[in-house]
């Protein structure tokens, strides 16, 4: 099966996720700038969130394009993907509104965890179509940051249930380990293109 199709229905999705979260964040009633004071954790929900969606819709980018073609198994993968990304405006909404309590910081960790966990089988499913002898399979390799990262997300909800603050650092930690680009699969595609020149 051609991928257009998959691309094209994961990058709507994506884009309803962020309209979603961005509308959580109310205007106030006020013309003031203290008016934005108990905004704060709203907004810092939401940038977190940003981050995490926009992360997933550069990676799922990048790995869409180092396939020539998808079929059943991956078409639910991606889906299975885009069900629990689809989930992170509600868990940053009760974040933000609880301000970043213990309960909604559990959650929030446990869907990241499960987009993380998701997305590992979507690689998955990719590499058991394409084959261990593709630029997909030598590009994401061990996917040690991968795997690292679901970890991280358990010990950050485990953290959460002690002291919420903690869990969260994780998961920012998290994010700004994977905003350092990883262009081993961007690499191996050029790589691949420059030698059928």
């Amino acid at each position: 099966m051609n991928k257009n199709r998959l691309e094209a229905f994961s990058d709507g999705v994506i884009a309803i996720i962020i309209t979603i979260m961005v509308l959580e964040l109310k205007v106030p009633h006020h013309p003031d700038f203290s008016a934005l004071l108990p905004l704060w954790p709203v907004f810092m929900s939401y940038v977190l969130s940003f981050i995490y969606v926009g992360i997933y819709w550069n990676n799922h980018h990048h790995l869409m394009h180092a396939v020539k073609e998808v079929n059943g198994g991956v078409l639910w993968a991606n889906l299975h993907l885009l069900f629990w990304l689809s989930l992170i405006p509600f868990v940053t909404g009760w974040m933000g509104e609880n301000h970043f309590e213990t309960g909604p910081i559990v959650a929030y960790g446990f869907v990241l965890f499960m987009c993380a966990v998701a997305y590992s089988i979507l690689i998955g499913r990719l590499l058991a179509h394409h084959g261990k002898n593709t630029t997909l399979a030598e590009a994401i390799g061990s996917d040690r940051k991968g795997k690292i990262s679901i970890v991280l997300y358990l010990l950050g909800i485990a953290l959460a249930w002690f002291a919420a603050w903690l869990g969260f650092l994780v998961y920012v930690g998290v994010a700004v380990m994977w905003l350092i680009p990883d262009r081993r699969i961007e690499q191996k595609v050029v790589e691949e293109e420059a030698a059928r020149l």
